[in-house]
């Protein structure tokens, strides 16, 4: 609402995903700018001048897109995950985090599984898929988000997509039953390199391809 209050809004359950990461997004910009550039930022109008200190290395997005993979049940379960991604996270630290990692299991359960639909790959994308397993094969587990986000870029590319924007969504659309979501190589990350393999292998065999 505050960067255009005059314009109307379409308020819905999926906009939720959106606006938690929004909001860390500007709590962590809050944290390093000038008192006068402060009141420009929305966090500044949210808690009247006086905002938390939260740290969240993990956004919302990426927990709902692993909560979706794992079919974690368990704040345990999904913790195992996060650690892969921001080592040096734990619930004491990193309350926020620990809340955030139970919504987005109670909002999986509630708003997003009972409505999945997974679609099938075309044939194009099932090569480039893969493509990219046979990369990630090969790949070191030590690698950094964004080392594995320059390998599904590069599949991409190697692909005859009319542009990358299809290739990324396509992704999410067969492995996570969405049309959009995190960084990709944040997800793997975070998953793991053989997770990963496994869930592509997964959907690739109970998909037939699309035309």
């Amino acid at each position: 609402m505050f960067q255009k209050p005059k314009t109307a809004k379409r308020l819905y359950f999926d906009v939720i995903p959106k606006a938690v990461d929004d909001y860390f997004s500007y709590l962590g910009s809050y944290q390093q700018e000038s008192a006068e550039k402060r009141l420009e930022n929305p966090i500044w109008h949210i808690h009247g001048g006086k905002a938390p200190q939260h740290s969240v290395p993990v956004s919302f997005g990426l927990l709902l897109n692993l909560v979706s993979a794992s079919n974690a049940h368990t704040k345990d379960i999904l913790w195992q995950f996060v650690k892969n991604y921001a080592p040096e996270a734990n619930a004491e630290d990193f309350p926020e985090l620990d809340r955030l990692i139970g919504f987005a299991i109670r909002y999986f359960e509630e708003r997003e599984k009972p409505f999945k639909v997974y679609r099938a790959p075309t044939a194009l994308e099932r090569a480039a898929m893969l493509d990219l397993d046979g990369k990630l094969a090969l790949a070191d587990a030590a690698l950094s988000a964004e080392e594995l986000q320059a390998i599904v870029y590069e599949v991409g590319k190697s692909h005859p997509f009319e542009n990358l924007r299809d290739w990324f969504k396509a992704l999410y659309e067969v492995l996570f039953g969405e049309s959009q979501g995190p960084r990709f190589g944040s997800f793997i990350k975070a998953y793991g390199i053989e997770n990963t393999r496994a869930l592509i292998a997964e959907r690739l065999l109970h998909a037939t391809p699309a035309a």
